[in-house]
């Protein structure tokens, strides 16, 4: 099992969240795990991180984990809660209230170490305290890793899928435990 801390981050932690989002972008299978970019982020301004760190970090709609070893920030993930009718992070229109995962990162030095086990595992908790019936994320049909990753935590592929800016995406979900 891991050796790292997980936890919710905190508000005034908005410079480790936009450096270990700059690192998660910047990683060599980022151009199929991230919709963004390494120079997308970097063009982003104090005031960006500062709010999306104030909304992971306080906000009873999106949650962001930090897994923490030693001083070192090696992995992210985070949740949002989506309503009926909302709009999810691929655009598809939301027809039942769920926990979507996002954002999910884990340095390459530290993958195989129950990192992913314990962000999943901190935000399904949290996913059903607010209500969810579970999780549900998309992972690139490519990324055949994360796909594996994802299936070893109790994901299954839904059937549905869509093609985005960065190819198909499938969509998983696990229920509540």
């Amino acid at each position: 099992m891991t050796d790292a801390a997980v936890r919710r981050i905190r508000l005034q932690e908005w410079r480790e969240v936009r450096d270990l989002r700059i690192r998660a972008v910047s990683d060599p299978a980022a151009s199929i795990a991230f919709l963004t970019t390494r120079e997308q982020e970097l063009a982003r301004d104090d005031a960006h991180w500062q709010a999306r760190t104030a909304d992971a970090a306080m906000g009873e709609n999106a949650a962001q984990f930090v897994a923490i070893s030693g001083e070192r920030w090696i992995g992210s993930a985070t949740v949002l809660v989506r309503d009926a009718g909302a709009t999810d992070a691929l655009g598809r229109r939301v027809a039942a209230p769920r926990a979507e995962l996002v954002g999910v990162f884990v340095d390459p030095g530290h993958r195989g170490r129950g990192v992913l086990d314990a962000l999943v595992a901190e935000a399904s908790v949290w996913a059903e305290t607010a209500g969810a019936d579970g999780l549900t994320l998309d992972v690139h049909i490519d990324n055949a890793r994360a796909q594996a990753a994802y299936r070893r935590l109790g994901f299954t592929a839904t059937g549905l899928a869509l093609d985005t800016q960065v190819g198909r995406e499938i969509q998983m979900h696990r229920p509540s435990h």
